[in-house]
């Protein structure tokens, strides 16, 4: 019954990260457009750590790099949840991919400006993410209990969310 339950939050915690990817995708690479005539073709890289995304109108803005850590901070405590056991470098490695891949199809389907400063935020945020998992890890007894507790607020949340997009889709008709 205990490996059952376990194995009914692992499914859940699988879905749900498969939810957040779809919507992080959406995000990192369409933009948040509805539709792909509305993506800019735009082709560039940016080698240089944090050059062009801070200066805008000649002054200094950090929303981007600060928005591009908070969507990868999900992204460790998923993997956290997922598999715990890995070390912290097995747990950093599909971050960090993953945030390469999306600056690399940026680039070959002009679809955004490839930085090296969104490479380095999406990381950042989901070491920041293996650091809460971790730091909320000392809070339960139990991981099996935490994963549960988590997956219900991923849920909500989860569920918050899609309701949203959904709205601004029907909106956007």
């Amino acid at each position: 019954m205990i490996k059952e339950k376990n194995s009914n939050q692992k499914k859940l915690t699988i879905g749900l990260f498969t939810v957040y990817f779809l919507v992080l995708t959406w995000i990192i690479l369409f933009k948040m457009q509805f539709s792909l005539h509305n993506l800019v073709g735009l082709r560039s890289f940016n080698l240089i750590p944090f050059n062009g995304s801070m200066i805008v109108n000649g002054k200094i803005d950090m929303k981007e790099i600060i928005y591009n850590v908070i969507v990868f901070i999900p992204f460790g405590i998923y993997i956290c949840m997922i598999n715990n056991k890995w070390s912290l470098l097995k747990k950093i490695l599909p971050i960090a991919s993953v945030s390469l891949i999306y600056e690399v199809l940026q680039y070959i389907f002009a679809i955004g400006a490839s930085d090296i400063t969104d490479f380095i935020g999406n990381t950042l945020g989901g070491i920041i993410g293996i650091v809460i998992y971790f730091l909320i890890s000392k809070l339960f007894k139990s991981n099996q209990k935490m994963n549960k507790v988590l997956n219900i607020i991923a849920l909500i949340i989860t569920i918050l969310i899609v309701v949203f997009l959904s709205f601004l889709i029907i909106v956007n008709l």
